[in-house]
């Protein structure tokens, strides 16, 4: 459903998040570092992110890329407007271009559910409930 580009940039908004008490700013091999994900990929990825508001950076020898704690109070689906787009909650789960209620792939109804449930849990999860339970030990950003 997500794209790797998307999961990354929530695992990137979550990490920054976590060091938001912190007072540092992350650079982009730290970041990519603590995703596991390229640096090339992060450094696009953060640009986006950067570009739509929902994390912001700082230019010069302290700079980097951090989140403020009116960001951290955006739903997640921030993150997925800002590089999905939530046309991925539209799309079918096999990849038909023609995939509908009444021309349905094998997997429509269910498949149907289970996005809408990912949707709703985007909408009412915001970046800062996601840092508490990686900041406890709980939760883990790399597998």
């Amino acid at each position: 459903m997500l794209s790797f580009t998307c999961k990354m940039a929530i695992k990137a908004a979550i990490y920054l998040s976590s060091r938001h008490n912190s007072g540092e700013n992350a650079g982009i091999k730290e970041i990519a570092e603590c995703i596991g994900a390229s640096e090339h990929t992060v450094g696009k990825m953060l640009q986006v992110l950067v570009k739509q508001g929902v994390i912001r950076s700082m230019k010069g020898p302290a700079g980097g890329f951090y989140i403020s704690g009116e960001q951290m109070k955006q739903p997640v689906m921030a993150i997925v407007d800002a590089i999905d787009g939530r046309q991925v909650f539209k799309e079918c789960g096999l990849g038909l271009s023609k995939c509908s209620a009444t021309r349905p792939c094998p997997i429509h109804h269910e498949y149907k559910v289970a996005r809408e449930l990912v949707e709703q849990l985007f909408n009412t999860k915001r970046i800062e409930d996601l840092r508490e339970p990686v900041n406890s030990g709980v939760a883990y950003l790399i597998g």
